[in-house]
């Protein structure tokens, strides 16, 4: 357990507005493009600070999200246990999402890391609500990484749903497509195979569409390049070596 006493939320909310800078607000929006509602100006750097002192507490992380603080609802991400995320709450959180911050401050620390990243990725794919839509690919983006141990086959199974949408023209749609596309591609060589041949039909399928076109050539850049560290997932089980007689 990393933390080594518990904060209440008054103390956290505290240290939160002790931090408040009006001008990083106005800094991020048009710096990153991050529109924030009910924001106090807390840099993300300092959000994890906080949240290494807390460490895991499910009570405080729920408490945070319902003061509707944005900076408290970037620190919900960071202190609930993905193992304890539950579809309600997924839903709860989901439709909220206003920016990428927040979308992928969820998507990448719990969304990905809970038992039910496969099947939001599936249904929330389909969303019309750009940010709910962009947390099925920035879930699954993450979950690359997140499952060492799930066979070719399941990330295969992706692989269509990132073809169909890949027109879908909304910029953090459409940069979320092409980030899974290739973290699908960074999981082992035959699974980069797949996601670069995935680039090409993406491409030749939607030649009017410019959306596509970028996905796929951005994809397909970093894919075929020589440099791409590529992972070794699903990790091989261990065998110890022979001894030598």
């Amino acid at each position: 357990m990393r933390h080594s006493f518990v904060m209440t939320l008054a103390e956290v909310l505290s240290r939160l507005h002790a931090l408040a800078d009006s001008d990083k607000v106005l800094f991020k929006q048009q710096k990153f493009g991050i529109i924030a509602n009910n924001a106090l100006g807390v840099y993300i750097k300092d959000i994890k600070d906080i949240a290494k002192e807390i460490g895991s507490d499910n009570e405080l992380a729920l408490a945070l999200f319902d003061t509707g603080i944005y900076e408290a609802r970037l620190l919900c991400s960071k202190v609930f246990k993905p193992r304890d995320v539950t579809e309600a709450l997924m839903e709860k959180w989901v439709v909220t999402f206003e920016n990428w911050e927040m979308c992928d401050s969820f998507s990448m620390g719990l969304f990905s890391k809970s038992p039910f990243a496969v099947q939001k990725i599936q249904e929330w794919s389909t969303r019309e609500t750009e940010f709910e839509k962009r947390a099925a690919f920035a879930t699954l983006a993450s979950y690359c990484m997140a499952d060492k141990t799930s066979g070719n086959d399941l990330f295969e199974s992706f692989l269509p749903i990132l073809l169909r949408e890949s027109s879908d023209s909304r910029l953090y749609v459409k940069k979320a497509v092409n980030w899974a596309l290739r973290s699908i591609g960074k999981r082992n060589q035959e699974l980069r195979k797949l996601a670069i041949q995935t680039a090409i039909q993406i491409s030749e399928e939607n030649r009017n569409s410019k959306t596509a076109q970028w996905i796929a050539k951005d994809a397909l850049k970093e894919l075929q390049g020589e440099n791409l560290n590529v992972l070794d997932y699903p990790r091989a089980i261990y065998r110890p070596k022979a001894i030598k007689k």
